[in-house]
């Protein structure tokens, strides 16, 4: 069973959820007795290419001649790489390209989709995959019964691995055809923070620090812990912290290792987006808030007095490790 892995670029980078993806094929490939192929595209340098060839890729497809993320001809081009490779899976990162991308491969290759998995797929007599279903409040293992498959991956769903392995880096063009999408501006939100969806810690507030003035200490928490910042999305509606920090169910879903809520109350929409957390931390006044349902850890208590110990506390434990 041959593999082949799409990895999204920006501006000469690979992002984490590509390495996530290549682990998460080769593995697919090598429990299968096939091989991995990753395509990428736009300007990558050599290191970036060699990075991405060390966690147990055996080719990579370069595209130079698609800089721009033009679904129609990331699509035509991936089908083209899958029919080149004859790769019977094939898997993309569940981010907006994926998410754009996946479905018209999948109408174009005639293959069933799955979007969203979360674990490696059972491979024996049948091909199963396993998602999150109702917002994350269940799972469901989904089978694929047509030849080919394509499947799209949660970020943080697994670890990306690296291997001892050399990979074949090969020029890859193929008939994408014109292009429907013409980027004129890039401009990239939150400027030199950590992507939200890529992070493995978030550090997120509510209504109840009261102001977009109180947010200080949040960003000092994330700052410490090296952590994203995040909002709920009344404070994003009223204007407190920009569109792109809301995570929920109408905003961003994310899956980080650790996520710390501070005076948040945990709606169900807003639940919705951060379930999948490995560790949940709540600090709230009300010891009724239902985020204290979801928590792995609850600390009753006034945000204003909590965090800045926890801040204290942590660049406390780094100055021990010093």
């Amino acid at each position: 069973m041959n593999v082949l892995v799409f990895a999204d670029s920006e501006n000469g980078k690979v992002s984490k959820a590509a390495f996530e993806a290549s682990t998460y094929g080769a593995k697919i490939a090598a429990d299968n007795g096939g091989s991995a192929t990753l395509l990428t595209y736009g300007n990558l340098n050599e290191e970036a290419l060699n990075e991405l060839a060390s966690y147990g890729i055996t080719n990579i497809l370069h595209s130079s001649s698609i800089s721009e993320m033009d679904p129609m001809q990331l699509a035509r081009l991936t089908a083209a790489a899958a029919d080149s490779k004859q790769c019977d899976v094939i898997i993309f990162s569940h981010d907006y390209t994926g998410k754009s991308v996946a479905p018209i491969v999948a109408a174009k290759l005639q293959a069933g989709l799955v979007t969203g998995a979360i674990d490696y797929p059972s491979t024996g007599d049948d091909f199963v995959v396993k998602t999150n279903v109702f917002s994350g409040k269940a799972f469901a293992n989904v089978k694929i019964n047509t030849a080919k498959k394509v499947l799209t991956l949660l970020p943080n769903s697994v670890s990306k691995q690296k291997q001892e392995a050399s990979a074949n880096v090969e020029a890859f063009s193929a008939d994408a055809g014109a292009a429907s999408v013409q980027v004129k501006e890039f401009k990239a939100e939150g400027g030199d923070g950590i992507n939200l969806t890529e992070a493995e810690l978030v550090v997120s507030a509510g209504r109840g620090l009261k102001g977009p003035e109180n947010w200080g200490m949040i960003e000092d928490l994330a700052k410490e812990l090296g952590a994203a910042t995040a909002c709920s999305r009344p404070v994003s509606d009223i204007g407190w912290r920009p569109h792109h920090e809301h995570v929920g169910q109408t905003g961003i879903a994310i899956r980080p290792n650790l996520y710390i809520a501070a005076g948040i109350s945990g709606a169900i929409q807003h639940l919705a987006g951060v379930n999948g957390s490995k560790v949940i931390v709540v600090i709230n006044t009300d010891p009724e808030a239902p985020f204290f349902k979801a928590a792995d850890y609850g600390v009753v208590g006034d945000a204003f007095e909590v965090v800045p110990r926890l801040i204290e506390a942590v660049k406390s434990f780094k100055a021990a490790q010093a």
